[in-house]
């Protein structure tokens, strides 16, 4: 079984309206267990998540980078639900001179929130939270959903987590149009497990089911210091002719801009080694990012993990799903930047895995 396809995203869409589940992404985590769950059952606590071992090799420079990212949904009756996820994450290299890899290993709370779902149109998220800006922060950063092991030049720009409450949900227009919606407002948070800027914004959404095909725009406004202003756009079609998955983002703020483009094809029609190739996905990419005025002119590129320069790349990547939930990744990127070009090689292994907390019952 491969990952979740649009049609299954669009089914856990509308399952999540109805009174016992959150509307939060994060229901991708549980696709198989929600697929078995009907409406008179009771939900259940759930432990998912994902975690994975990487090597990822940079101008002949070797990093090890393994992670897990442990999910937690605890539902309180038919319209509450808590949702908290961490992320652990290590990064290793050999020195300069020789000898055994070290390094350190983050600890991060991506998010841990109330949601309260007031009808199938709203839900009402109060705590901290993943920044609804674009779709890859949201949808596409678990390592066993991304189609490519490593983060897009663009992802620091306006992403993250915030700290406040927000509203979202979505609605059908008709049996061709739906839109999505969310808006929020993040207070300002200095530890760094839980930091956050005082922001606000939102993000707006179409999709039309009759031809595969999503679109929105983002906004962010900052509300402190510099009271930067960020915006960008994305896209996700899926043509019913071909297993192929057409995805692109583009993001602007003070700090930079830049878009990325992947094609992602299954090879599920080929006409030869069928057992193996209908397994396997070749994902193409490319991507662009421009400096900012702020990074120029304050040095914050490396701080935010913004490239330092103007920067041109260029993505090719395999993925082999073993079974569901359980893939083989790795890439080759050929960066074109300013300050020089380099090769990243990324090869590696993610797991996603679920457990229910206790024993379903009927109402």
């Amino acid at each position: 079984m491969i990952p979740p396809d649009l049609h299954q995203l669009r089914r856990c869409f509308r399952f999540i309206s109805r009174p016992h589940l959150s509307v939060s992404i994060v229901c991708l985590f549980a696709l198989p267990l929600l697929a078995q769950v009907s409406d008179s059952d009771r939900p259940i606590p759930l432990l998912t998540g994902n975690a994975g071992y990487f090597t990822n090799i940079e101008g002949g420079h070797a990093e090890l980078n393994p992670q897990i990212s442990p999910v937690l949904l605890l539902p309180i009756g038919d319209r509450w639900l808590v949702e908290a996820r961490g992320e652990f994450e290590g990064d290793f290299e050999r020195p300069d001179g020789g000898g055994a890899y070290a390094g350190k290993v983050s600890k991060d709370l991506d998010y841990v929130q109330l949601d309260y779902i007031v009808n199938p149109y709203l839900t009402i998220t109060a705590g901290r939270f993943l920044t609804p800006f674009n779709m890859y922060n949201e949808r596409l950063y678990p390592i066993w959903i991304r189609k490519l092991p490593l983060d897009p030049l663009i992802f620091p720009i306006a992403t993250g987590s915030s700290d406040g409450f927000m509203f979202r949900g979505g609605f059908p227009v008709n049996s061709r149009f739906e839109l999505n919606y969310a808006t929020y407002f993040s207070a300002q948070a200095s530890p760094d497990a839980i930091e956050s800027d005082r922001t606000s914004g939102g993000r707006l959404g179409f999709f039309l089911p009759d031809q595969r095909l999503e679109a929105g725009f983002s906004w962010q406004k900052e509300l402190q210091d510099g009271r930067n202003t960020a915006f960008g756009f994305y896209s996700s079609w899926q043509p019913r002719a071909l297993p192929l998955n057409l995805r692109s983002e583009y993001s602007r703020s003070d700090d930079g801009s830049g878009y990325w483009i992947t094609a992602a094809y299954m090879l599920s029609q080929a006409s030869f080694w069928h057992t193996t190739l209908r397994h396997t996905e070749i994902v193409g990419g490319l991507q662009q990012f421009f400096v900012g005025e702020s990074t120029k002119d304050n040095a914050q590129g490396e701080e935010d993990n913004l490239p330092e320069a103007n920067t041109r790349q260029a993505d090719l990547g395999l993925n082999y799903y073993i079974h569901d939930g359980l893939k083989l990744t790795g890439s080759y990127s050929r960066q074109f930047g300013a300050d020089g070009d380099a090769n990243l090689w990324s090869m590696g292994i993610a797991y996603r895995f679920a457990l229910p907390l206790g024993p379903s019952g009927t109402e």
